[in-house]
C-alpha cells in the first residue's frame, strides 16, 4: 500500500462510515448497554471498541509508530447516553480522519507498535482497520435488526451526511 492506495481506501471507508453513523444513531436510547446476541458486546461496547480502539487508536498508531490500548471499560462507563455515544464516534472518526491525512509511503513502511505483543508495518495495521471496521459494522447490523429497528441498505451512500461523501470523483 501507498499513499495513493490509501487515500483511495480510507475515502471509500468515509462512504461506509456514513451509513454505519447512521446505525448508530439508530441504537434505541434504552438498549445500549443491552445484549441483543447473546454472548456479545452490547451495542455501546461495540462502538467504543469499533471507533475507539479499531479505527482511531489504530490510525493515530500508524502515524505515530505505536498504537495505545484504551480502557474500554472506563470509556462505555463515561457514556450515559445515545447522545453521547454518537458523539464520541464522530470524535473518533475525525481524529482517525485527522491522523490518516497525515500518513505518507514512509509511515505505511514502517514498523508499529501493538499492545498485543506483535509489530507490523503501518500498511498492515490500516488493512486491519478496514477488516475490523467492516466485521464490527455488519455485528451492528445484526444488532440493531434484533432490536427491531429499521436500517439502510449497507452501499446507501447517496443518503450520507455531506462529511461522508467522497473527498474526489472516481476515476478509470
Amino acid at each position: 500500500m501507498n499513499k495513493k492506495h490509501l487515500t483511495a481506501t480510507w475515502d471509500h471507508l468515509r462512504q461506509a462510515n456514513g451509513i454505519a453513523m447512521r446505525l448508530v444513531a439508530a441504537v434505541p436510547s434504552d438498549k445500549l448497554e443491552s445484549h441483543p446476541i447473546t454472548k456479545m458486546r452490547s451495542p455501546k461496547e461495540l462502538l467504543v471498541h469499533l471507533y475507539g480502539m479499531v479505527i482511531r487508536a489504530t490510525a493515530e498508531g500508524a502515524l505515530s509508530g505505536e498504537i495505545k490500548e484504551l480502557d474500554e471499560p472506563a470509556i462505555c462507563a463515561r457514556i450515559k447516553t445515545r447522545d453521547e455515544l454518537v458523539a464520541y464516534c464522530r470524535e473518533c472518526w475525525n481524529a482517525a480522519d485527522k491522523a490518516v491525512a497525515q500518513i505518507g509511503d514512509t509511515h505505511l513502511a514502517g514498523m508499529v507498535k501493538t499492545p498485543w505483543g506483535m509489530d507490523f508495518p503501518g500498511a498492515f495495521a490500516l488493512d486491519v482497520v478496514r477488516d475490523e471496521f467492516f466485521h464490527h459494522r455488519g455485528q451492528l447490523y445484526a444488532f440493531l435488526r434484533q432490536l427491531g429497528q429499521d436500517v439502510p441498505m449497507m452501499w446507501d451512500f447517496e443518503h450520507n451526511a455531506p462529511e461522508y461523501q467522497p473527498k474526489a470523483k472516481a476515476t478509470v
